[in-house]
């Protein structure tokens, strides 16, 4: 059996965001693509794959990102601050761990971003097969 921190890891950095919750925010924000998706997950037509990498391409209009939740988290959560600040951009939105002690929270979100801290613990999808809780409180930055 597998020891780990439940805090911090899991066997898989891709949390599928719940629908519902993607439905709530995208009635709000009427996303264009999804920047951090796979074929099987995406939530919006226009998507990013990791073989197509968000981080490679500018990002337009309304975007969603639910990062991969591993040592990527950071490098999404710094473009989405950069590309927020460029004249093309729409309204970018961000499904992260709240974990507000890190440098990146402190150097692209606070003072930068709307912050939305979510009760309880989203149930995700891992790896399209099952349903878990987070093992980490959530929230939704926005960079609008």
């Amino acid at each position: 059996m597998k020891s780990k921190n439940i805090h911090f890891s899991s066997d898989s950095n891709e949390w599928e965001t719940p629908q519902e919750l993607f439905d709530q925010l995208n009635k709000e924000f009427h996303f264009q693509t999804d920047v951090a998706a796979s074929k099987k997950n995406h939530k919006c037509r226009n998507y990013f794959t990791q073989k197509n990498s968000a981080l490679k391409h500018r990002w337009a209009g309304n975007c969603f990102c639910n990062p991969p939740y591993g040592r990527e988290l950071s490098k999404f959560v710094r473009k989405a601050y950069e590309e927020s600040q460029k004249a093309h951009s729409g309204t970018i939105v961000l499904l992260i761990p709240a974990r507000t002690d890190t440098k990146i929270w402190h150097d692209c979100i606070f003072d930068k971003a709307e912050i939305r801290f979510l009760k309880g613990r989203i149930k995700f999808n891992i790896d399209g097969t099952k349903k878990d809780n987070a093992p980490f409180p959530s929230a939704i930055v926005i960079y609008r």
